[in-house]
């Protein structure tokens, strides 16, 4: 499995091309009159601004996800490829195709799903509180948005690949014979990452005091009337489990720029002092910050078509969430600023300085 990711390079494109084609087959399937569309009115989450799709019908928007699905599959063989010819074509399909996946089409259910994942396990053997079936919590239209989602990520890595492949630069690391830039050093990518980190760390505080406050009985950012109908909900200690999700993804951060987060500590008994693998930090947290950035564009949908803002009566329920945007990008700048200080010699081209485990200050 691990040569198999450390060969991304060259099968990113075929695996993009798979994917458009076998959703482009489902989109042939609504087109025909299948059932299971996911998106528009027929969408049981539905609700004004939560998808940007979410005025689409069957009948109209079926037979552009076939006609797309088709090209997204040619386009994703050439990349494979390497053709050149039409490179500035290929390159923008295939970089439109990531964000449109990842960020736009996307929405803050994804977030929640993940968020939720732990208590939906536990659901999952103990059935859920109040008799609801499982099938509501984890619906189809919700699973699709995680299927659109690793579709984005492999038109990402497909994109990235052709990229550097017609560029010249090895397809591994995207080093090329005039070294990298100096802000994408070890030291300079230091710099700029603890600023990053620090907004990526701070950006959620807000939102996890308030939530904090309503578990602990303090009505912050919401009218009395509105607590004391979460309490008798009990959705205050869903809040609450959030904020603790939220407090520990803080903490994990924050270890981007700390010792810990690239030796792994004493507490870690079965690896302590051994090197903290780098994609062990960056997968995850570049995910995270994918999901965290769309859930914010479809927070800021949701409060417009609502009309919330300026409801300062109620500011936690929406002021926060507007942030999460920022909260995304700071987290994806931090990661990258992770991997390029972590980043060893390239195994495929040889480039690069031996990997120096810890480069934070000792002071």
């Amino acid at each position: 499995m691990r040569e198999l990711m450390a060969r991304w390079p060259s099968w990113a494109g075929y695996a993009a091309a798979g994917w458009s084609l076998g959703y482009g087959v489902l989109g042939l399937f609504w087109a025909l009159g299948g059932g299971g569309f996911p998106f528009g009115r027929g969408d049981p989450d539905w609700e004004p601004g939560l998808s940007v799709l979410g005025e689409a019908t069957g009948e109209g928007a079926a037979p552009l996800i076939a006609v797309l699905g088709v090209l997204g599959s040619l386009a994703g063989a050439a990349i494979a490829r390497g053709v050149r010819r039409g490179r500035a074509v290929l390159l923008g399909f295939a970089w439109i195709a990531a964000v449109t996946l990842t960020v736009v089409v996307t929405d803050n259910r994804v977030l929640m799903l993940v968020a939720y994942a732990p208590v939906l396990v536990v659901f999952a053997f103990t059935g859920v509180p109040g008799g609801q079936p499982m099938s509501d919590l984890v619906s189809w239209p919700r699973v699709n948005l995680f299927v659109v989602l690793v579709g984005g990520l492999l038109w990402a890595l497909a994109a990235l690949a052709y990229q550097r492949r017609t560029a010249g630069v090895c397809g591994r690391c995207g080093r090329g014979e005039g070294g990298p830039a100096r802000w994408a050093t070890a030291e300079g990518a230091r710099r700029w990452g603890v600023w990053a980190v620090a907004v990526a760390a701070a950006v959620p505080a807000l939102y996890e005091a308030s939530r904090f406050a309503w578990a602990a009985g303090v009505p912050l950012g919401i009218t009395e009337e509105f607590w004391q109908w979460l309490d008798r909900s009990g959705l205050r200690w869903g809040g609450l489990f959030l904020s603790l999700m939220g407090l520990a993804g803080a903490v994990l951060t924050l270890g981007l720029v700390q010792r810990w987060g690239e030796v792994f500590p004493r507490w870690v008994w079965f690896r302590a002092g051994r090197p903290v693998p780098p994609m062990l930090a960056v997968v995850p947290a570049s995910f995270v910050s994918v999901i965290v950035f769309s859930g914010g564009l479809a927070y800021w949908r949701l409060h417009v078509a609502n009309g919330a803002l300026g409801d300062w009566d109620m500011w936690a329920i929406w002021a926060p969430s507007l942030l999460w945007p920022l909260w995304g990008v700071a987290l994806a700048a931090a990661t990258l600023a992770y991997y390029l200080r972590r980043r060893a010699a390239c195994r495929s081209c040889g480039r690069g300085a031996r990997n120096v485990v810890w480069s934070g200050s000792r002071a």
